[in-house]
């Protein structure tokens, strides 16, 4: 299978390829240097060089808080660059796989969001990831749809890498305790991504590891994790606060779990628990150190 990855420098892009590759996949990695999503022309001649079967979008404007005052570069990657990738892919009858997000969702509901329920995105990147997914849903022949949330990986900054990096170096850290998901690992997620593109079973899917916790809860199984795996002793007393405690410019979901109902219907194995996912990645982490 030949395969055309955009964001291919980014956190979740990097194990896209790594996984794709050593599956014996033909891999074309596009971080922005060589592909300019938001160029149609730059998208369509990239792409008609190469003739890929399938192309995975990662690439994407994701700086929740920047996006609430630079709305029109918010737009105009997560918008009018899916549209050009979308026009591209079928140009040459490829599958086309987007990334989307749990911040299509207002975060309102009391039970996990499944994907036919209705979106209601409140940030400008939610709206921006949402126009995406409207604009992938209108123009492709052949899409996935993939919503993920709270995602971290060795590559790039994420929670993980962030608390680490405090709890070495506070005495307190203070982590909002209201506000629910679900933590995935860029690894679980690139190996159903793998699994997912070999078939024909198009739609929407939602794709986090299982499970669900607080960012608090998420905090607190980092260190307990982080001091047998890494072999490191974190003295820093994590506290739960709330929301108002931390005001932000873009709105964050408080319900960000979603149900897998699309990966059950559709036969394929779930992703491992969440916690299960930390520890692997910790020992990636502690590997690549």
């Amino acid at each position: 299978m030949r395969v055309l990855v955009t964001g291919a420098g980014g956190q979740l892009g990097q194990d896209v390829v790594r996984f794709f590759q050593q599956a014996d996949h033909i891999v074309l990695p596009c971080d922005r240097e060589i592909l300019d999503i938001t160029a149609y022309q730059n998208c369509l001649e990239r792409t008609q060089e190469f003739k890929p079967d399938v192309v995975i979008h990662c690439a994407a404007y994701t700086a929740v808080d920047q996006a609430e005052s630079d709305i029109d570069t918010a737009y105009a990657v997560n918008a009018s660059g899916t549209r050009n990738m979308v026009l591209a892919a079928q140009s040459v009858d490829a599958k086309f796989c987007y990334i989307s997000t749990d911040y299509v969702f207002d975060g309102s509901a009391q039970a996990p969001y499944h994907e036919y329920d209705n979106t209601n995105p409140q940030s400008i990147y939610g709206k921006s990831k949402r126009a995406g997914e409207v604009l992938v849903q209108s123009l492709s022949s052949a899409f996935f749809i993939v919503r993920t949330s709270w995602v971290y990986g060795l590559y790039g900054h994420n929670f993980v890498k962030t608390m680490l990096k405090l709890g070495a170096e506070k005495p307190e850290l203070k982590v909002v305790n209201d506000q629910k998901g679900s933590p995935t690992y860029t690894v679980d997620l690139a190996q159903f991504l793998l699994e997912l593109t070999q078939t024909e079973k198009y739609g929407i899917y939602h794709a986090s590891n299982t499970g669900e916790c607080t960012w608090f809860e998420f905090a607190k199984a980092i260190f307990d994790e982080a001091e047998s795996i890494l072999g490191k002793a974190y003295s820093a007393c994590v506290e739960p606060c709330t929301t108002e405690d931390f005001p932000r410019p873009a709105p964050r979901p408080r319900n960000s779990v979603m149900e897998h109902l699309a990966i059950r219907t559709n036969g394929f194995k779930d992703l491992r628990p969440w916690r299960e996912g930390l520890k692997a990645f910790l020992g990636e982490l502690a590997a690549s150190k």
